[in-house]
């Protein structure tokens, strides 16, 4: 990002907005870019079929490059904060545990684990929630992009929703694949990475 000199009520917007409020959520919350990292990187050992495994491995290693698009953003709006800013944002209690370190956590101060992610073991199942996920990260982009003006935020934050629209798609194909290897008369009549297929009477 170019560098532009802020006012003070400028980057107190930025911080306290951004990093509390949003860029904390995009990054270690329950439809942020960690989470979204570890569910399909999980879920790819699950998948019996080699197109979903690799659309899996693709995007969950895509998502790791997210999260540190999102780590960057932080960084640099953080970085030259002083204490008098980090007191009035109302960022000090994490201020105080991590400086201006990069830390993931949610919007409300939550801390990530593994509760915000889910792999099932079931690829239908599993699908349909990676298509979701990527829906609600979406619609939390858009959010952004209501009450963010900046451009040194907005673009980068852009280009990240386009690519959840991507990976909407992507996984809609895998899916497609998933069902296309099973009984058309009834796709969820077992699950091919766990039951021996067997004839329904």
């Amino acid at each position: 990002m170019k560098k532009r000199k802020r006012s003070d009520k400028t980057l107190l917007f930025l911080f306290k907005g951004l990093i509390t409020d949003y860029m904390f959520l995009i990054f270690g919350g329950p439809d942020g870019e960690m989470g979204a990292s570890m569910r399909y990187l999980s879920q790819r050992y699950a998948m019996p079929y080699k197109e979903g495994k690799a659309i899996l491995t693709d995007i969950g290693t895509e998502e790791l490059a997210h999260l540190e698009i999102v780590a960057t953003i932080v960084h640099q709006l953080t970085r030259n904060l002083t204490p008098e800013q980090v007191v009035e944002s109302g960022f000090g209690p994490y201020y105080i545990d991590h400086t201006t370190g990069i830390w993931p956590q949610a919007a409300g101060g939550v801390p990530f684990n593994a509760c915000e992610f889910q792999s099932k073991g079931d690829p239908i199942t599993d699908l349909v929630e990676d298509m979701a996920a990527e829906q609600k990260a979406r619609s939390t982009y858009d959010n952004i992009l209501r009450v963010i003006t900046d451009p040194d935020v907005c673009d980068p934050i852009r280009f990240l929703r386009m690519r959840e629209i991507v990976h909407f798609q992507r996984f809609g194909e895998a899916l497609r694949v998933t069902q296309d290897n099973l009984d058309s008369k009834n796709f969820y009549a077992f699950n091919p990475s766990f039951d021996v297929k067997t004839k329904c009477k």
